[in-house]
């Protein structure tokens, strides 16, 4: 089993998916509780519509490293990071990143496991 067949079982941790370009391909149904899109609403946009806006740059910066080089300090490391949900506040979670290659192409997935008790 593929490291993105057993990140899509995971059921009880916000998994969102992107392709090599960072365009969302799957949320499974905890993260669209937690962070509020509809599967149909976040799928196809950009990652960066989850990450805060002073993130995005640093963003950029290493995943072009990462698809350059093919090597990184992030991946398969527990961080703390915000994440934004659809109605814009930010909710502090630790990020584990992963990445697996795909018909030659690029898919990273990762768990944001939220640090805090959520409201309501």
């Amino acid at each position: 089993m593929t490291i993105l067949e057993q990140i899509k079982q995971r059921t009880d941790v916000p998994v969102v998916v992107t392709d090599q370009q960072g365009f969302v391909t799957y949320v499974n149904e905890r993260f669209c509780a937690v962070f509020g899109w509809s599967a149909a609403e976040i799928r196809g946009q950009l990652i960066t519509a989850i990450i805060p806006d002073s993130f995005h740059a640093s963003h950029h910066l290493g995943f072009s490293r990462f698809l350059t080089t093919q090597k990184s300090t992030i991946l398969n490391h527990p961080m703390r990071l915000k994440g934004v949900t659809r109605d814009g506040r930010q909710i502090e979670a630790e990020h584990l990143i992963a990445a697996e290659e795909h018909q030659g192409e690029w898919v990273f997935m990762a768990t944001l496991r939220p640090l805090l008790p959520l409201d309501g």
